[in-house]
């Protein structure tokens, strides 16, 4: 059984989320605040699946939290981290994802909504995930992406991506010099179409670009199409 951590400080929203994710198949451990989240994370002796985090907390902020998770010692750095933002409020998130976040939900949120990220983000996560059947290694250059054990390294060294990151990465690289829209990158990955006003295709493109390339600033592997999308280079030094 998968254990979320449900880091919320509204112990009504998580009562009623803990008791229908709990009919959904999911053990559900509480922490009404962000040091208390972190403590139950790192001391959990059923590790935990996935958290849920909220980002107005009483002691910390969300964002501080998920900056400690991604701090931890790599098992624990690479727990899926789902933030349960305010609507209306876009820079929030985009930091959120910056900082490691591998998905969000603004509130309010319907439960069904809330259970389909937790489930994609878990498909995503899973060592045996792919995209396709295809290929399993990618080699352009001195970047190498390994889909079955996930890792991609540049000159030999490990880059550090969330598993959502390395999901997006792998769909532009499977498709080098093909022209992709946001939208079809979205699909692609989440299985759904890019939201209105989304900027979280935009904001994991500038992680990614700054941890394969040798100049984020001016990108040689991942390029913008105006307009249009990205592409993957083919053709790399």
């Amino acid at each position: 059984m998968n254990t979320l951590l449900l880091i919320e400080d509204d112990h009504r929203l998580a009562h009623m989320v803990g008791e229908y994710l709990q009919q959904s198949g999911f053990e559900v451990v509480h922490a009404a605040n962000g040091l208390t989240g972190l403590r139950q994370l790192q001391e959990a002796t059923t590790p935990v699946t996935l958290v849920l985090l909220d980002l107005m907390l009483p002691d910390i902020d969300g964002l501080e939290v998920c900056r400690r998770i991604r701090a931890l010692p790599s098992t624990l750095a690479q727990t899926p981290v789902l933030m349960l933002t305010a609507k209306g409020d876009p820079m929030d998130r985009i930091v959120g994802l910056e900082i490691g976040a591998d998905d969000y939900l603004p509130k309010p949120f319907e439960p069904r909504e809330l259970l389909a990220r937790i489930r994609a983000v878990l498909r995503r996560h899973q060592p045996g995930h792919a995209l396709a059947e295809s290929n399993t290694v990618l080699k352009f250059g001195a970047l190498e992406l390994d889909r079955n054990a996930r890792s991609i390294t540049v000159h030999g060294k490990a880059c550090d991506l969330t598993s959502y990151q390395f999901d997006l990465l792998w769909v532009l690289a499977e498709r080098a010099g093909r022209v992709l829209s946001r939208d079809q990158i979205m699909e692609a990955v989440r299985g759904r179409e890019l939201e209105a006003f989304d900027r979280s295709i935009d904001v994991h493109m500038g992680r990614i670009r700054a941890a394969i390339e040798d100049d984020a600033k001016t990108p040689k592997r991942i390029l913008t199409v105006r307009g249009v999308g990205y592409v993957f280079a083919k053709h790399q030094d």
